[in-house]
């Protein structure tokens, strides 16, 4: 506790000093000369000086109060499962998501594998003292914030799990099911009996694995063969060796004539006292240089383990290839002393627990470093003391936790990308209901003026300043992926084809466009519109990036990815499944590493002020995710960067239809007759859009929830049209549609909300039903009220 204590008093910043302190010495400094001044008659001085005293002690008054700086307080909002899946996804253990009530919110790849009928984690059927198990761990980390248990349910493989508490109330459980981890010894056993041990023994070298009671659980042939065993289950390895004297054995098969041979044991706990481990028998005259063995060298750099051995005077020997890696080593030499590979505070650490183990007696003992490639995280690093092994004396081994260390990183990314997406998309949703009501009382003052009047330019200024606010909240509702798209079955040629011309005037004389198509491409369900959007942005991306350069090439290409092409792939990210691939290249400068893991998110951008928003590879992304696509970025600097966007195939009983070209719309007649509800909390919207149906020559009654909207309906009054906010206090609009519907069937219901009508109807089951995206100007509003009336 008192080192933990200490580290975060030496974490604080150090005080600056009494910011009041200097104006109250000058104060005294002025005062003492004033009363000198005055003291001597000279008052044409003292005056001056009085002044400057009374000044500084009127500064040092009012610096004596720190600032106080508030702190915004944190923002509710409603969770991206989809984002949180993709975060799941990246753990390749079972895992899953649920919430305070036992309802499954979200689940990973592997625990639909591992548990196809997706029960909850309480509910798996384990057995009694399974159930019971993993019901103590569930109140655990509702108490403690984790808990974990472990059961071994008769019919299955023992059951491990991990309960964490989450969320942004603190009312959500994310269950882990870590597999069972393969023991070292297990992968000792295993390579002994493989292609590992028969290297081995072409180099001359008998190899065993041996268990805790050394008993032989794996041998190589060459062993085998020597020792005259058919099999070696409960054979032990000292029934077979013969004791020579000064550190050397015979094998008992060979009798008292056969060669010397070196019993080297690698134990896979050092320091722990057990036996298990790996045998090796080798041929030796004098004390053997375990530097310079090529035999022993293949053998370590065949062990799982991180392996390193150190002389006496604490200088690197040799160490095998997992060490190196979990050093980020590479082909590089090894550094002179242990300490080297650490940063300066671990050094004298490592240098001590060292040269405590070459020099005293054989022990071991962890410690917890930071390795100089990786601060920020701490690993384990095992010393153990070695005897009679000749140079050796000091065994090193190290753990790579590379992959473990991504694993948290992607894992927290995944969880900022969600957290700003939901900011992202609230403040959208709630600044539309404020645009409508711009946009709307603008058309509604423009039907009383006309071009040349006085106000007519402001007015229409201010309209077409409040639609630039709309594009703005588009993208983030875009980045949110609570966009409202239009989805239709195309083909990405078409789409493609359809935005090069606008591309060539874009991209201008100095890039070549090159576009190139595959066959046999699957029909995709995406937005047209929206495609064409993230075309476009990453096309201008890529001009920009070529610009320094002097221009280019950019290479869009469509191409079809196979299911078996994608679980070749690896990627714990993307699902196996047949997708139409859309790749767009470019010559230009690259993006650095350390840029490439932030470029979808909003507001950042690299361009100088003024000259990019931060917006359009974070709309590019929400566009794609919501579209159920995938899109990943490759880059390298000076050589350029390739987006490549996956859309997963459509799949439907006829063929897909062709995406056709519509006419452009004509002017509809807006004016009508007829009674319509318009149900709206939001009083500025509720107002507008009854003046406008009002205007257009509709009876308009109005409701502010759906309790008063029921009580109109409830009175028999004849309506004609139900227009209706989809979120509403007390009750929803969903909800009072369906209340209606039971009296009232054929009504005819106009939903308006700025959520993605994707995602409304996956809600909203219900016939006779249209939709309209805030925000919607005057004009939409009544055509949208004008054909559904007329198609009755």
């Amino acid at each position: 506790m008192l080192h933990a204590r200490l580290a975060a008093i030496d974490a604080q910043p150090v005080p600056r000093g009494e910011p009041w302190l200097v104006p109250l010495l000058l104060a005294a400094t002025f005062s003492g000369l004033t009363l000198i001044a005055a003291v001597a008659g000279l008052w044409v001085a003292a005056l001056p000086l009085a002044i400057l005293a009374v000044a500084a002690a009127l500064l040092g008054w009012f610096r004596r109060a720190p600032r106080l700086v508030a702190e915004a307080g944190p923002v509710a909002a409603i969770p991206d499962f989809a984002v949180v899946a993709a975060g799941l996804n990246l753990c390749n253990d079972p895992a899953v998501l649920t919430d305070s009530q036992g309802r499954l919110l979200s689940v990973n790849r592997a625990y639909q594998l591992r548990f196809p009928q997706l029960p909850h984690p309480l509910a798996l059927g384990l057995g009694s003292e399974a159930d019971a198990a993993l019901q103590e761990a569930q109140a655990l980390a509702y108490r403690d914030g984790q808990g974990c248990a472990s059961a071994s349910p008769s019919t299955d493989e023992p059951l491990s799990v991990s309960i964490d508490r989450v969320g942004q109330g603190r009312d959500l459980l994310l269950w882990r099911f870590p597999r069972p981890r393969q023991s070292p010894l297990g992968v000792m056993a295993s390579r002994m009996a493989g292609i590992e041990g028969e290297l081995l023994g072409g180099a001359g070298v008998l190899a065993a694995a041996v268990d805790g009671d050394g008993a032989l659980i794996s041998a190589n042939h060459l062993f085998l063969r020597r020792t005259d065993l058919e099999s070696y289950a409960g054979v032990r390895l000292d029934s077979l060796l013969e004791n020579a004297g000064e550190g050397r054995v015979r094998l008992a098969a060979e009798g008292t004539d056969g060669p010397l041979l070196r019993l080297l044991h690698v134990p896979v706990e050092p320091g722990s006292g057990v036996p298990a481990g790996l045998a090796l028998l080798f041929a030796t005259g004098e004390t053997p240089s375990l530097s310079e063995p090529a035999s022993l060298q293949a053998l370590l750099d065949l062990l799982p383990l991180g392996l390193a051995l150190v002389d006496r005077d604490g200088r690197f020997l040799t160490s095998n290839r997992a060490f190196r890696n979990a050093a980020a080593l590479g082909e590089a030499a090894l550094p002179a002393f242990p300490s080297d590979l650490v940063v300066k505070e671990d050094k004298a650490a490592v240098a001590d627990a060292v040269r405590r183990n070459s020099r005293g007696p054989a022990m071991s003992g962890d410690l917890a470093v930071r390795l100089s490639h990786q601060p920020a995280e701490p690993v384990a690093l095992t010393i153990a003391g070695l005897r009679n092994l000749g140079e050796a004396s000091v065994l090193l081994l190290l753990k790579d936790n590379s992959e473990e260390a991504k694993l948290k990183r992607q894992v927290a990314q995944a969880t900022k990308m969600q957290a700003v997406g939901q900011l992202a998309g609230g403040v959208a949703h709630d600044f539309n209901n404020i645009l409508t009501a711009i946009i709307g009382h603008c058309d509604l003052m423009l039907m009383r003026h006309t071009p040349g009047d006085s106000d007519y330019d402001d007015i229409q200024q201010i309209k077409s300043n409040s639609n630039r606010a709309a594009g703005l909240t588009r993208q983030l509702l875009a980045f949110s992926r609570q966009q409202t798209l239009r989805p239709q079955v195309l083909q990405l040629p078409d789409v493609v084809s359809e935005v090069s011309h606008l591309l060539k005037r874009l991209l201008g004389e100095t890039v070549v466009l090159q576009v190139k198509h595959g066959r046999e491409l699957g029909a995709v369900r995406a937005d047209p519109g929206q495609l064409e959007q993230v075309i476009v942005n990453l096309a201008v991306n890529a001009r920009d990036a070529m610009l320094g350069s002097g221009g280019g090439k950019l290479t869009i290409q469509t191409y079809a990815v196979r299911a078996d092409q994608v679980a070749e792939l690896g990627s714990d990210i993307l699902p196996t499944a047949d997708y139409t691939a859309l790749s767009i290249s470019d010559t230009g400068c690259g993006i650095p590493p350390s840029v490439l893991g932030k470029i979808f998110e909003p507001f950042f951008t690299t361009k100088e002020v003024g000259k990019g928003t931060g917006l359009g590879l974070s709309t590019v992304y929400g566009i794609v995710k919501q579209s159920g696509g995938f899109i990943f970025a490759d880059s390298k600097v000076g050589e350029g960067t390739s987006f490549v966007i996956y859309l997963p195939v459509h799949q439907e009983d006829r063929p897909a239809a062709v995406r056709a070209v519509a006419p452009p719309p004509k002017a509809e007649e807006t004016w009508g007759t007829g009674t319509v509800l318009l149900v709206e909390d939001e009083a500025m919207v509720r107002t507008v859009a009854e003046r406008a149906l009002t205007r257009q020559g509709y009876t308009v009654l109005t409701a502010s929830n759906g309790e008063e909207a029921l009580e109109i309906v409830g009175r028999g009054d004849p309506i004609d049209l139900l227009i209706t906010d989809v979120v509403m206090p007390i009750m929803d609009g969903p909800t009072m549609v369906r209340e209606a519907r039971q009296t009232r069937p054929d009504l005819p219901i106009l939903f308006m909300s700025g959520y993605a009508e994707e995602q409304l109807r996956r809600s909203i089951d219900f016939e006779n039903v249209a939709f309209l995206p805030k925000p919607f100007s005057v004009q939409q509003l009544s055509e949208a009220a004008s054909r559904i009336l007329a198609s009755r």
